[in-house]
């Protein structure tokens, strides 16, 4: 319930500039970003287990599932194919695809420079620490 508030709140905040979707695309790359901040976070905090795995189904799966839309995504891509406008669905998925990536990976740099590892073993080979 809280990430569909979220959303439906920041969808009447951000214009959609000639109806192109603008909001979702900023839901879901912000939803992404925070996805990978969450998860890279729990993740150094210990095996996925107790009260990290309570965290991880409410906020990942719960709150982030409800705030990213790609149900949306989809749908207004498809309208815009609709309307003849090929080069903005392009455009528009580009964007949000390669845009969520790079945001889910700054996420998860975020998180290992801000949450230090606490488990017995790096998940990171000796040659790729961050």
């Amino acid at each position: 319930m809280l990430g569909t508030l979220a959303r439906y709140a920041l969808e009447n905040v951000v214009p959609a500039p000639d109806k192109w979707p603008l909001p979702t695309l900023l839901l879901n790359v912000s939803g992404a970003l925070l996805l990978g901040m969450l998860l890279e976070g729990l993740a150094r905090r210990g095996d996925d287990s107790g009260h990290r795995r309570v965290l991880r189904l409410l906020l990942g799966t719960g709150v982030m599932g409800a705030f990213t839309t790609y149900s949306t995504l989809a749908l207004e891509a498809n309208m815009l194919l609709d309307g003849q406008h090929l080069g903005q669905a392009l455009l528009y998925l580009g964007l949000s695809l390669i845009g969520g990536v790079m945001a889910a990976a700054l996420g998860i740099w975020v998180a290992v420079k801000v949450f230090p590892h606490h488990g017995k073993q790096s998940r990171w080979p000796e040659s790729r620490q961050p």
